[in-house]
């Protein structure tokens, strides 16, 4: 831990070194670089199939600086799966890997979104919107999936689920996983109407849980969302 000096009636909390030093990656800057690449995996790793089309819509921040930083780059990098410190990066928009898919880019300004703040709208098979911040020091976390708030940050392996709201579900659902569960969010449209579920664990559930989940009547997605390599 850093030493940090009290001033006469403050009280500070101490830092550690990775609070203040950002991870390897390629340049320039933390939120704008390399949080862009972690929101892109992280994305990725949610949408988990190969889109039509993807739309990046930057806010704030992002919007203003993010070509000067890379954002750009980084936010498709990371949709693409290289890591922050790949040296592609870089020159992303110039590779065969970024005609997978079509995409554009977008720029606005909303005084209700964070700074740092992404959309990606995914077009194909399974629509779906995907919202996200870039915190700082390349710390990330997923504020919504479509209509519903989760809380994703890609620390935990995290299971996400899409179901109507029925009685006993988060129970049934919670002694069928056997794995410490960290944290667990939930949120719905309304009472008995479509609900999600996302549930950050300690450790990782196996295929076989996840199969055994999806014969639950009434729900309707599953996503096993991998936490980020550091």
């Amino acid at each position: 831990m850093i030493p940090v000096q009290l001033q006469k009636g403050l009280v500070m909390r101490q830092s550690s070194i990775i609070d203040i030093i950002s991870p390897v990656m390629v340049g320039p800057s933390s939120s704008h670089t390399a949080g862009a690449v972690r929101l892109g995996l992280l994305a990725r790793n949610i949408y988990n199939e190969c889109p039509r089309k993807v739309t990046f819509r930057l806010y704030n921040s992002y919007a203003q600086t993010g070509k000067g930083h890379g954002t750009d780059k980084g936010l498709l990098a990371g949709l693409l799966g290289l890591s922050v410190d790949d040296t592609r990066i870089k020159n992303i928009f110039d590779l065969d890997i970024s005609k997978k898919f079509e995409y554009k880019f977008e720029y606005l300004e909303d005084f209700n979104r964070h700074p740092n703040a992404v959309d990606f709208i995914f077009e194909g098979n399974t629509p779906m919107t995907i919202s996200g911040d870039s915190i700082g020091a390349g710390e990330i976390v997923i504020r919504k999936i479509n209509d519903f708030s989760v809380n994703v940050t890609g620390k935990y392996n995290t299971l996400l689920l899409v179901y109507k709201d029925v009685p006993n579900m988060i129970a049934r659902v919670t002694n069928s996983i056997q794995v410490n569960i960290a944290s667990l969010h939930c949120d719905r449209y309304a009472k008995g109407q479509e609900a999600s579920m996302c549930i950050c664990l300690d450790g990782e559930i196996n295929q076989k849980v996840i199969d055994f989940l999806g014969l639950i009547e009434h729900i309707y997605m599953i996503r096993y969302i991998k936490k980020l390599e550091s």
